[in-house]
C-alpha cells in the first residue's frame, strides 16, 4: 500500500504523508523489511505520523480508505488476509514505537527552505513551486536520511535557480556552505528523475511475488 496514493486520495495534511514516509525510513533502518508486510506498515506509519502531527485519523477511517483504494487499485494482488484490521494496525503501531525508541521527532527541509526563498529574495511563483515539488519528491530517495535538512532544500534551490535561469550565485557564496556537496545532493536528485523510472506494473509485480508469513 503507497502511503503517497493514501494521501492523494484522501487529503492528508502534506506534512502527515511526509513525516510518515521518514518513520519508514527510519523503522527500515533498525527493522528488517522482511519480517514485515510493508502493506501493514505504511498505513499504520501514516496513522502513527497523524498523531504526531496533531492531526489525528482515526484508525478505523483508515482501515476504510485502505479497504476502498484496494478494492480500486490492486484487488488482484490482496488477498483477504492482508485485509488488515484496526487491531493489527494498533500492534504494528507499538512495533514501531519501540523500534524508534519512541522518538518522532522529524526535521523536515521545507520551513527551512521557505526561510531560504525569503532570504534570497525569490518572488518568482514558478521557481517557488518547483523547488517545493523537488522537495516533496526527495521522500521518494533516502536523502532524508543521510543529509540535514538545509542542505536538501539548497539543492533543491539550486536545480530550481538553473531551471528557470535566475542567477543567485552570489547568494550561494554569501552563505559559504559547501557548494560541492550541494551540487552532489542536486546529482543525486536528478539521477533519481532520469533512472528510477519504475511502474506501477512492475511494483505490482513485485508485490505478486512477496510471500508473506500470515
Amino acid at each position: 500500500m503507497s502511503i503517497l496514493k493514501l494521501e492523494m486520495n484522501h487529503n492528508f495534511f502534506f506534512g502527515v504523508c511526509y513525516k510518515s514516509l521518514t518513520i519508514v525510513f527510519h523503522f527500515s533502518f533498525r527493522k528488517s523489511m522482511s519480517e514485515y508486510d510493508p502493506r501493514l506498515i505504511a498505513p499504520t506509519c501514516l496513522y502513527l505520523a497523524s498523531k504526531a502531527e496533531e492531526s489525528t485519523v482515526q484508525a478505523r477511517l483508515l482501515v476504510f480508505y485502505i479497504k476502498k483504494l484496494s478494492n480500486h487499485l490492486i484487488t488482484k494482488l490482496i488477498d483477504e488476509k492482508y485485509r488488515y484490521e484496526i487491531k493489527e494496525i494498533l500492534e504494528m503501531e507499538m512495533k514501531i514505537l519501540e523500534a524508534l525508541n519512541y522518538y518522532l521527532v522529524v526535521f523536515h527541509p521545507y520551513r527551512t527552505l521557505a526561510q531560504l526563498l525569503q532570504d534570497a529574495g525569490i518572488n518568482d511563483m514558478s521557481m517557488t513551486q518547483l523547488s517545493w515539488g523537488l522537495v516533496n519528491d526527495t521522500y521518494k530517495m533516502d536523502l532524508i536520511l543521510i543529509h540535514p535538512p538545509y542542505l536538501i532544500a539548497l539543492a533543491c534551490m539550486y536545480i530550481a535557480s538553473v531551471h528557470r535561469e535566475k542567477d543567485i550565485t552570489t547568494w550561494f557564496e554569501e552563505l559559504r556552505v559547501d557548494m560541492n556537496v550541494v551540487k552532489n545532493i542536486s546529482m543525486e536528485i536528478l539521477d533519481f528523475y532520469e533512472n528510477y523510472k519504475v511502474s506501477d506494473e512492475r511494483i505490482n509485480a513485485a508485490f505478486s511475488k512477496l510471500d508473506f508469513n500470515p
